[in-house]
């Protein structure tokens, strides 16, 4: 989460006792069945590697890290989200403020110190999106590499796309309002909790040039689909239709990319 601007500090820092309460210790439901084996299936640590995670929040992915005996540092512009993520888990690493779009001028944090970088359904809450690849670059070792786990920018555009219902084919299908220009949208409000984050939209070329652009080249695309439950059997079960059930697996959540440093 950058700190480009204030109001975005503020806004996590509001949202964070809320947030922590919703994700928990470790993760939501998309965290752990979905968003974190994928990110971890891409980034194959190894005992003894360096890993920064890059809007770490409460830090869910440190005990993940930790198990393989590789070494974690999350980074997060939240002081609050930080908090919970020493009291979470600060037995599995280290946790550090940092803008995200800065990370080379944090004093603990060097040159080619790390061997990845990752970013877990963090980056689309992160602007400028060149400043904030590059300053993950600068942390890299030689051959180091990026893995980005996001909601699928092509399928999930905040407030622009959304589900619909085809009546004459019984068929449900995804809307997208718009896609190609680039937008920042202020995230709804939930009731009894103050703060406003914002998320950034944009299209997947984006995120493609801003790595090739700082000399890392893209050798992993994933598309995931949420998990989809099984139905209830027997009447009146209830649970999602066989529509609702094809379109959960057919139109992804999750966009999972891995770029490395050729060296």
């Amino acid at each position: 989460m950058s700190g480009q601007k204030r109001r975005r500090v503020r806004g996590w820092d509001a949202l964070a006792a809320w947030y922590d309460g919703w994700v928990g210790p470790g993760g939501s439901e998309h965290h752990r069945r979905t968003a974190i084996p994928a990110l971890l299936a891409l980034l194959e640590a190894r005992a003894g590697e360096r890993i920064l995670d890059i809007g770490c929040g409460q830090g869910v992915l440190a005990p993940h890290i930790a198990k393989v005996g590789a070494q974690y540092t999350g980074v997060d512009v939240s002081p609050r989200l930080l908090t919970r993520a020493h009291r979470h888990h600060g037995q599995h690493g280290r946790f550090l403020r940092a803008d995200a779009a800065a990370l080379t001028r944090h004093p603990q944090l060097a040159a080619a110190q790390f061997e990845a970088a990752v970013f877990l359904l963090s980056l689309q809450d992160m602007d400028p999106l060149a400043a904030v690849i590059q300053s993950a670059r600068g942390l890299l070792a030689p051959r180091g590499r990026v893995i980005i786990l996001m909601t699928h920018p092509c399928f999930r555009v905040p407030r622009q796309s959304g589900w619909g219902w085809d009546e004459g084919r019984k068929l449900r299908y995804r809307r997208i309002d718009r896609y190609l220009t680039p937008l920042p949208v202020p995230m709804k409000a939930y009731p009894g909790v103050s703060g406003v984050t914002t998320s950034f939209h944009r299209p997947l070329g984006e995120y493609v040039a801003a790595l090739a652009a700082n000399g890392l080249w893209l050798d992993a695309i994933h598309e995931l689909p949420a998990e989809v439950k099984p139905r209830p059997r027997g009447k009146g079960a209830g649970g999602p239709s066989r529509a609702e059930e094809h379109s959960q697996r057919e139109i992804p959540l999750f966009l999972a990319l891995r770029a490395r440093d050729p060296g």
